[in-house]
């Protein structure tokens, strides 16, 4: 591993706020010599409730970094799975500031240990007000937002309003960004980049995409200093290891949501969370086959499809 020193960028948003940003799980996890593992959620699914404790099991059981889904009424970029829970949560009710509720009552569980993050279509953001969304996401202790759907060339009041309220922005980048996009888009990222691996729906896999490797190295080649994360498809302990072996994080979704789907009852799907989560969490800290990027915590790469993963 790089003994480069990481840079300022990220952790200025911890340091001003009070809040922890995203950079602060990388440096752990590197100074670990290990990946970080990131887990993803719904707000509101099955309730918002369970999904409060949803989460804090999984945080529990050795997640370093929250998702938390903001449910949406066209989420085209979402697998089967994933779009099962965010339109029970919709039919449930539950609205954008219940999304903002659960990520306080998550990162006040946690003590401030564990970044929160927002993963959101944009256009729930616009219709909410950008700035204020911002803002109250701030408030909530929320250390950022991920936008699947939203180019860094098209979100100039986000970058606006991340700057003001000192919140980390993570856009995406896929296999078929060309060298341009792949910089110009970790040059926007503050907290990390997110590279879905494979094009398409999200969700989890028999086999990890033979395409996240390669995407980690053209990251790497074109951002040096950026932590790179890879996730689609990850559903056990053994892909958590293999992709841990060549990434820097690990984003796991679709398989950690489709437990709470087919659990009987709520205590019987987050005990299965909590089992899975464990078994992700040794699997990343497994000996790693290759160094992890210089933690330059202001980017870092997972990727969008396996929020969903």
């Amino acid at each position: 591993m790089s003994s480069r020193p990481p840079a300022s960028g990220a952790k200025r948003s911890e340091r001003s706020s009070g809040r922890p940003g995203t950079g602060v799980a990388f440096e752990q996890a590197r100074a670990q010599g290990r990946a970080v593992l990131v887990g993803y959620l719904p707000a509101g699914f099955p309730t918002v409730a369970g999904a409060v404790a949803a989460i804090r099991a999984m945080v529990e059981a050795g997640v370093d970094l929250v998702e938390v889904g903001l449910p949406y009424s066209d989420p085209v970029m979402d697998g089967p799975v994933i779009q099962r829970a965010t339109e029970a949560a919709l039919a449930g009710g539950v609205r954008t500031a219940d999304t903002l509720r659960t990520v306080e009552s998550v990162v006040a569980a946690a003590g401030g240990a564990v970044p929160v993050l927002v993963m959101t279509y944009w256009n729930p953001i616009e219709r909410y007000g950008v700035d204020r969304f911002a803002r109250d996401l701030a408030a909530a202790g929320g250390a950022g937002l991920i936008t699947p759907d939203l180019l860094p060339e098209e979100a100039g009041d986000w970058l606006a309003a991340a700057d003001a309220h000192r919140l980390d922005r993570v856009f995406l980048v896929a296999p078929s960004s060309t060298e341009q996009r792949l910089a110009v888009t970790a040059a926007a990222c503050r907290g990390f980049v997110y590279a879905a691996a494979l094009m398409g729906v999200t969700g989890a896999r028999e086999q990890v995409s033979q395409a996240a490797p390669e995407l980690v190295a053209r990251v790497r080649a074109a951002a040096p200093a950026v932590p790179v994360g890879v996730g689609l498809g990850v559903r056990d302990g053994a892909q958590a290891a293999t992709v841990a072996g060549y990434a820097d994080a690990v984003i796991v979704g679709s398989a950690l949501v489709n437990l709470l789907l087919e659990a009987p009852d709520e205590a019987t799907g987050r005990d299965r969370l909590r089992a899975l989560t464990a078994e992700l969490a040794a699997g990343v800290r497994e000996l790693r086959s290759a160094p992890a990027a210089p933690v330059d915590v202001g980017v870092a790469v997972g990727n969008k499809s396996d929020r969903a993963g």
